[in-house]
Formats: C-alpha cells, sequence, structure tokens
C-alpha cells in the first residue's frame, strides 16, 4: 500500500489553484459521506478565512496562491444531501453548499461477558455521563494552527480487526456505531501519534479503559483508547511518531487491539480516510 507522508507544508507548493475537486488534498480527503470529510473551496484570501459548519469551527488550510481549503467533519447522523458551511472573509459572509452521498455501514455482532458493559448500572451510568461530558470538551476544543500533516502515519502496523460506522450489536442489544478504527496487534504494542500536537486529555473510562486525546490544531484530534499503559502526560506536546501509549484492553473490549478515532469540528469520522484505506 502506498503510503503517503507528504508533510502539509510540502503539499501546499504542488497544487495549481483550482476547485477543491481538482486538488491534491481534495483528491486524498474529500469523501463527503456521513462519517467522512468534505474538502469545500473557499477561494483566495490574503489572510486565513474563518469557516463553521452546523455551528462549530472547521479546519482550513492554505494551498498555493493563497487558495484556502476547508476540512469538514461529516458526522454519521447527517442524512445524504445538501449540505453547507458558513465561510467569513475580510471581504464578507458566504455561504458555501457541499453534497453528502450516501453509504452503507455493515453489522457487527459481540458477545460481553460483562453485562454491565451492555446494560449500565444507575452508579455506572453516573460515571458514564461524568466522562461524556469530559471527553466532549476535549472533542470540541479548537486551537489556532495548522496541523503538522493532514495525511496519517498508522498509529500502529497490523491489520484491521473492525472499520468505522459498523453498527454494533452487544449481546444482541444495538449500540452507538463504531466511532474509529481497531487494528488486531498485541498487547503491549506501541501506540504512535500520527502527527504533531498537544496531550489534552488522559483518564481510565467505563467504556474506552485507558485513553489518550491528541489536539493536532484545529479541531483536528485523535483519540487513542483501550490502552495497557499511558506514556504521556496532558499538556505534554509530541512530535508526529512519538509513543503515547501501548495497546491493552481495558474498558469494553473483548481482547487487546488499538482504537483510534479521529475527529474533525466535534464530528466523528472515518481514519482511514488520513491514511489512504477508505473504501465508499
Amino acid at each position: 500500500m502506498l503510503r503517503f507522508i507528504v508533510p502539509l507544508l510540502a503539499l501546499c507548493f504542488t497544487l495549481p489553484a483550482h476547485a477543491a475537486s481538482d486538488s491534491y488534498i481534495a483528491r486524498l480527503l474529500n469523501k463527503p459521506v456521513p462519517g467522512g470529510v468534505a474538502v469545500v473551496d473557499l477561494g483566495p484570501a490574503a489572510q486565513a478565512p474563518q469557516a463553521s459548519y452546523q455551528g462549530k469551527p472547521v479546519l482550513v488550510v492554505r494551498e498555493q496562491d493563497a487558495r484556502w481549503l476547508a476540512i469538514v467533519g461529516v458526522p454519521l447522523t447527517v442524512k445524504p444531501g445538501s449540505q453547507q458551511i458558513i465561510a467569513k472573509t475580510a471581504s464578507g459572509t458566504r455561504t458555501l453548499p457541499f453534497v453528502v452521498g450516501s453509504k452503507a455501514y455493515p453489522e457487527q455482532h459481540i458477545t460481553l461477558k460483562n453485562q454491565r458493559q451492555v446494560n449500565p448500572n444507575p452508579d455506572d451510568l453516573k460515571r458514564i455521563n461524568i466522562e461524556l461530558a469530559d471527553q466532549t470538551r476535549a472533542y470540541r476544543t479548537f486551537t489556532p494552527g495548522t496541523p503538522s500533516n493532514l495525511l496519517l502515519d498508522k498509529p500502529v502496523n497490523g491489520p484491521l480487526s473492525s472499520k468505522f460506522g459498523v453498527r454494533r450489536f452487544f449481546n444482541g442489544e444495538e449500540r452507538n456505531p463504531h466511532a474509529g478504527l481497531d487494528f488486531a496487534v498485541p498487547a503491549g504494542t506501541p501506540i504512535k501519534t500520527p502527527a504533531a500536537g498537544k496531550v489534552i486529555l488522559i483518564g481510565n473510562y467505563f467504556f474506552n479503559g485507558n485513553t489518550v486525546f491528541v489536539d493536532h490544531g484545529q479541531g483536528f484530534i485523535s483519540m487513542f483508547c483501550h490502552m495497557s499503559k499511558i506514556d504521556v502526560t496532558v499538556g505534554q506536546s509530541v512530535a508526529r511518531g512519538d509513543v503515547v501509549g501501548r495497546v491493552g484492553s481495558t474498558g469494553r473490549a473483548t481482547g487487546p487491539h488499538m482504537h483510534w478515532n479521529v475527529s474533525l469540528n466535534d464530528a466523528r469520522v472515518d481514519p482511514a480516510i488520513f491514511i489512504g484505506a477508505f473504501q465508499p
């Protein structure tokens, strides 16, 4: 498989000033489906425009000749059809449309011995709600600065064991779709951050087990969970390829594996898009 390791800044010098659909970034990342990414052309401007989608700020990157692109995360809950972002520049505010296509996601049936991981008791639910609030705040982090790279490295080398978006049934009961990728690798395998960033949250959570959130900039967030060990601290800066922890099976897991979420503008999107492994 071709490994996409070109830094974002290098891309800026190789792109023609065409519509987003003709750009290198768009050809690689523009997968506008529920749970996918829409690359929207914001046009040229001397300064970076601001963009928002569903009331949340959006990652904006620069191409050649001062042309800007919005990299928009599309939530799994969005229905196929017309969507729009709001773009603000020095010359005014515009509404820019894009179209979301359809994508069918398969089902996955999982058997758990611990019934509380399927139907938590009242004390579990109190804990889960507190943890959810912490994680939601982390996903909504939006810091300035361009991410070091948009085309990401795999956090581990290994086969996929569960794809993004799969409808999951635990002990026959449907729960939230799978919000990331699972890699089948042994316990203790080092997990490496796929882009530079800053650790913004760590914790041991009811469902996720040992968890690390890394902010890559402008709402571009990686989350790793079910870890056996965390090797970073909150506030720590990490370079691309730094180890953040070790593979494990903590939380709701049937065995050791590496679970990786990618979030844009507080929307969990398919990490396969960023490693050249997306399947329509």
